[in-house]
């Protein structure tokens, strides 16, 4: 039953990581894989607001981790789809994008990590 549950949800993290790329695509063009940047740093900020709620309340039941973490931010982050976007830059010869563009993803990546642990921690909810 879990492995369903983690279906689901990765079908609708894939479906919302396809509808940014779209958006990125029409909005910046193919120049520079924006789309799956934007993913990336969007999905490690709501794995970082997760994380804290599943801090502060540890009864949250498996299945709810499950469909919210591995199934829709699994979906929904690229690091897969990152990996082959650096390969093709590098292979276009564009090493200024592709340098810059793995090192931007991984920084901004912690630090919206940080930063939604930060964000849900600050809230006035907790004890």
């Amino acid at each position: 039953m879990l492995y369903l549950i983690v279906f689901f949800g990765a079908g609708i993290g894939g479906a919302m990581r396809h509808g940014v790329n779209v958006a990125a695509t029409r909005l910046y063009g193919y120049g520079f894989p924006f789309g799956t940047f934007i993913v990336n740093i969007l999905g490690c900020f709501a794995m970082g607001l997760l994380a804290g709620f599943f801090i502060y309340r540890p009864g949250v039941p498996q299945h709810v981790r499950l469909f919210l973490t591995t199934g829709i931010l699994g979906g929904f982050t690229t690091f897969s789809s990152f990996s082959l976007d650096a390969a093709l830059l590098i292979e276009r010869h564009a090493y200024a994008l592709a340098a810059g563009y793995v090192i931007g993803s991984v920084a901004a990546g912690l630090s919206a990590l940080f930063f939604g642990l930060a964000v849900f921690r600050s809230a006035p909810h907790l004890p």
